[in-house]
C-alpha cells in the first residue's frame, strides 16, 4: 500500500492538494492511504520548509507549491510503478 502525505497547516492550496490527491488516488483505484500533516515542527521534520508539500512513500515529491492533477497523477503511477 502507497503512503501519502500532504503537508501543510489547513491554508486553501493545502486543503486543495489534498482534494486533487484523494481524487486521483480514487480515479486511478490505487490501494493508498492520504493522510494529513499539519503540526508546524513535524512538517519541517520532513525537510518542507514551504507548504503545501507531497510526501509519498517517505519521499518529498512536492513543496511549495500546487502540483496540477496531471502532476499527481504523473508522480503516485511512477510511485506505483516501482
Amino acid at each position: 500500500m502507497m503512503e501519502i502525505k500532504v503537508a501543510g497547516p489547513g491554508c486553501p492550496k493545502c486543503n486543495q492538494l489534498e482534494n486533487l490527491v484523494k481524487e486521483v488516488v480514487s480515479e486511478l483505484g490505487m490501494d493508498a492511504q492520504v493522510s494529513k500533516i499539519t503540526d508546524f515542527s513535524e512538517i519541517v521534520q520532513t525537510g518542507i520548509m514551504t507548504t503545501p508539500g507531497l510526501i509519498v512513500n517517505g519521499k518529498v515529491k512536492v513543496s511549495g507549491k500546487l502540483p496540477t492533477k496531471e502532476e499527481i497523477t504523473q508522480i503516485l503511477t511512477t510511485e506505483a510503478a516501482q
